[in-house]
């Protein structure tokens, strides 16, 4: 639909500088809070349908993790081993363990003594390499299950995250196409490609880069933390002393990231609308001389996004070197406190060697879990936006119990039809309207009349707001949307190709259609001569710009499309408008052929292209004013008299 239709100055098109100065003038608008908690518990409850594979998941994590705790212990159970034997070589033989240990009281080594009495050893023997050994096989056997498990857990994340991710772009996919007209007018094309493929991306790398992790972090934070009251409950306090310090830097950091990262993703779709919309319209900004402006605008938006990401990027990374030295003190903390135990003889050298290893096992997990929050919360702010998509309001629905038409006579009626795009801003009211099957309709007017918007009604494109519009004396509201269109053939004064073959696009609305019927078609619309001239003919592989044929060519394409589709009921919108003299005389030619035995609306600016039709509409502020057939209507003399004459008297006059 032409925006110039529209009384809504939402919509934006073309290359019109409406994310530059425009917005800028008016100030840059203030972005929304986030639903962090909201948005994270939505964005998992998308995982349900994975719900077998996350308690795998879980499960193996549990094993890895377990059997990856259990290691420090094995390991320090060898540390003690070699210094029993060390201890034990260096004790003279046929003594017991604790004449020896008491001899060294009674040589005033008494806090040697202390240290010893947590020390298994055997006066007079050395190490046990067998059994050191046989530890250490058991440690290598337990890191290599642990290795094992984790990469089967891995594979198991990533399927379910992929196919959560997967899922959510087919929603994505089928919202698109449940949304209403009204919703693209008012969002800008870049804005909403960002959110259904940058904003879903970065919500896959999140869940693979961090889900596994925190599932892993959970579980090794839980694990340590019984190993460590299981050695020394004593310990493990002294260990716990830095996590409320922790979690409250964590909190307080990650309260001022979010809304950066809330700033930097909708900073994101503003600069992907503004670069599609440059480098779509890029030879109407080279026409008008824009490019410096566009450059401007580029640069400007360039630059909130530099600021929103590195202040996002900078305040969230503040969390992993605040919990690397929280870390640092916990060590100390934890290697003093050990160390004295180990000297009053509670505990032995193995247990706080594995206590310290537990210490940094503890710490780590929960400096990763910080630093992945910048991860989390850019990936939930982009959840954020792809739901604000899938929460858009819908179209109407579809009747429960839609009609089918059968055969279509081609007979349309408006009835008292009223419509409006904003509330307060009528711009059809009680218009009635009978057309006949197999006639020609024409409809005329000037700018911002209401023709687009009559047929866009026609096409359920947008929902009438009063009356009703009838196919064949049947509401159109009663019938499905797929069904109502399948008998109406649409031709824009915007074309539109998609990348593939010339017959492919010719094609596109008669699926299975033969070589022959395509050929009939292009021959039938005057395409079947200019494919003739290219190297591949009709598997000529063009664009979905259509960059390598002409403008004119492209619209003769999309006219042999609806020429072959064969609908029952026709729409041009100015459909010549972009072909020359000597083509648009071909084009009328065919479309009379096509017309013949249909009903055609037609809406034209050029007034010489409807001459024949059975009735022209002369449309002024979305009311019918006039209508007649081209003789009768000149000689009232009214509104089409006037747009006739505003056309043709002055050519007439410069001829003279």
């Amino acid at each position: 639909m032409s925006s110039a239709e529209k009384s809504t100055p939402a919509a934006r098109r073309g290359p019109a500088p409406a994310t530059g100065i425009a917005r800028h003038m008016g100030g840059q608008p203030t972005e929304k809070s986030m639903d962090f908690k909201g948005s994270s518990r939505r964005l998992f409850a998308r995982m349900r349908p994975e719900k077998a594979r996350v308690v795998a998941v879980l499960l193996l994590g549990l094993v890895s993790v377990a059997l990856t705790v259990v290691g420090p212990k094995v390991l320090g159970h060898a540390t003690d081993l070699i210094f029993s034997g060390v201890v034990g070589a260096q004790m003279p033989g046929g003594t017991t363990r604790d004449q020896a240990l008491e001899r060294l009281r009674h040589d005033g080594h008494g806090n040697v003594a202390d240290v010893l009495s947590g020390v298994d050893f055997t006066p007079g023997q050395g190490i046990d390499f067998d059994a050191v050994g046989t530890v250490l096989l058991w440690v290598l056997l337990i890191y290599v299950f642990a290795s094992l498990f984790s990469l089967v857990q891995g594979r198991i994340i990533t399927t379910a995250i992929q196919r959560t991710v997967f899922r959510l772009r087919q929603d994505v996919e089928e919202k698109l196409g449940r949304l209403p007209l009204s919703y693209f007018d008012k969002q800008q094309r870049g804005e909403v490609l960002s959110r259904a493929t940058n904003d879903i991306d970065n919500v896959a790398q999140t869940l693979q880069q961090t889900l596994s992790q925190i599932m892993a972090s959970v579980l090794t934070i839980v694990g340590v933390l019984a190993m460590m009251f299981w050695i020394s409950w004593l310990l493990a306090l002294v260990a716990l002393v830095t996590v409320p310090v922790s979690v409250v830097v964590a909190t307080a950091v990650g309260k001022r990231a979010q809304p950066q990262f809330v700033a930097q993703w909708a900073s994101t779709g503003k600069l992907n609308a503004h670069i599609e919309e440059m480098y779509t319209g890029h030879s109407l900004v080279k026409v008008f001389g824009r490019q410096q402006e566009s450059a401007e605008i580029f640069r400007r938006e360039n630059e909130e996004l530099y600021r929103a990401g590195f202040k996002a990027q900078f305040i969230s990374g503040l969390i992993q070197p605040a919990m690397m030295f929280i870390g640092n003190l916990n060590y100390v903390l934890v290697a003093v406190v050990g160390g004295l135990r180990v000297a009053s003889g509670s505990l032995s050298i193995g247990d706080v060697q594995a206590f310290i290893q537990y210490s940094r096992q503890f710490s780590q997990p929960l400096t990763q879990v910080a630093s992945m929050a910048n991860l989390v919360q850019s990936g939930v702010a982009s959840a954020e936006r792809v739901f604000e998509l899938l929460d858009a309001d819908e179209q109407s629905a579809e009747p429960d119990d839609a009609r089918a038409l059968g055969d279509v006579r081609g007979e349309v009626s408006f009835e008292k039809v009223s419509f409006r795009y904003e509330a307060d801003k009528p711009l059809i009211e009680d218009l009635s309207l009978t057309v006949r099957p197999g006639q020609t309709v024409a409809i005329v007017g000037p700018t911002g009349a209401g023709k687009t918007t009559l047929v866009n009604l026609l096409m359920r494109f947008y929902e009438v707001g009063g009356g009703r519009i009838a196919l064949d004396g049947v509401d159109i509201a009663s019938l499905s949307r797929e069904e109502l269109r399948s008998h109406i053939g649409m031709v824009l004064q915007d074309t539109w190709l998609f990348g593939g073959t010339i017959a492919e696009n010719i094609a596109y609305g008669a699926e299975g259609a033969s070589t022959e019927r395509i050929v009939a078609a292009a021959k039938a619309t005057h395409v079947d001569r200019f494919v003739r001239t290219l190297p591949d003919g009709y598997d000529t592989v063009i664009d979905d710009e259509g960059s390598n044929v002409s403008v004119g060519e492209k619209q003769l394409i999309t006219i042999a499309r609806a020429f072959l589709a064969e609908p029952e009921i026709l729409i041009l919108d100015e459909a010549t408008s972009s072909v020359d003299t000597r083509t648009e005389v071909l084009i009328q030619q065919a479309m009379a052929q096509l017309r013949s035995g249909r009903t055609s609306f037609v809406i034209a600016h050029r007034l010489s292209t409807i001459r024949d039709a059975d009735v022209i509409l002369v449309m002024e502020a979305g009311r019918i004013v006039e209508q007649g057939d081209h003789e009768s209507l000149l000689a009232a003399g009214g509104a089409y008299a006037r747009l006739y004459e505003a056309q043709f008297a002055q050519p007439v006059a410069e001829g003279a």
